[in-house]
């Protein structure tokens, strides 16, 4: 176990040998147990106490102009007291890797049992129904597209290491931290296209999306240097 101390929170992280990772059912949480599997009654501090002290002392990174006073006043505020979702089952078979705090979207949910999610260089599919992960891409070899785009000079790429994705319509879309862009159909062996879309040297495609409208289907992506 590793013992940390920040600013008079003092906890305690155990890993593996300490507690095994038995999985969670929604009987279980009923009955007062962590979604995660956490031993909260183990630790020094409960669950509600340490979210209290997590969010007084996080510093949370910001770009708006406005203060959160100003904000709350511009969103529309929300009715409490629905149900939005229950808990079914929590697995720890499978584990998303996001090696930074500003990645975005790198697990996606397509369905009730489909997800989309980033282990090392590699996108992966995990089934709820069959509990098991099948790799659907591997960005850490060169990527070869089968397609051109028009305006989008189509190039090989490798060891991608993808900052942000999102998969709809049998499209897995992924972009990269050095502007990288990535496309896949799902149904389909190789990748569509890929290639850089833009060269600047420290570029990184920072979201990613893919809609309809009423005369064709496309996908949008966003930049940042």
């Amino acid at each position: 176990m590793e013992h940390f101390n920040h600013d008079d929170l003092e906890y305690i992280v155990h890993f593996q040998d300490d507690f095994p990772t038995t999985d969670t059912t929604c009987s279980e949480a009923r009955n007062g147990k962590d979604i995660q599997g956490i031993p909260w009654e183990r630790l020094n501090y409960s669950r509600d106490k340490y979210r209290e002290t997590r969010l007084k002392q996080y510093k949370n990174y910001q770009n708006f102009s406005l203060s959160p006073h100003h904000l709350h006043k511009e969103c529309f505020q929300v009715q409490k007291g629905q149900t939005f979702y229950d808990f079914f089952f929590n697995t720890r078979l499978v584990k998303s890797t996001i090696v930074h705090f500003q990645l975005r979207n790198l697990l996606w949910a397509t369905s009730k049992h489909d997800v989309y999610l980033m282990q090392n260089y590699s996108v992966m599919h995990w089934s709820a129904l069959l509990q098991r992960s099948k790799e659907v891409l591997n960005v850490a070899k060169p990527i070869i597209p089968t397609l051109t785009h028009p305006g989008f000079l189509a190039q090989p790429v490798s060891r991608v290491q993808i900052s942000t994705m999102t998969v709809k319509e049998n499209l897995m879309v992924a972009g990269g931290f050095q502007g990288e862009l990535i496309c896949k159909n799902l149904k389909q062996p190789g990748v569509l296209f890929c290639g850089k879309i833009t060269t600047d040297g420290n570029a990184i495609t920072n979201a990613v999306d893919v809609y309809r409208n009423p005369a064709e289907f496309c996908f949008s992506w966003l930049f940042q240097v």
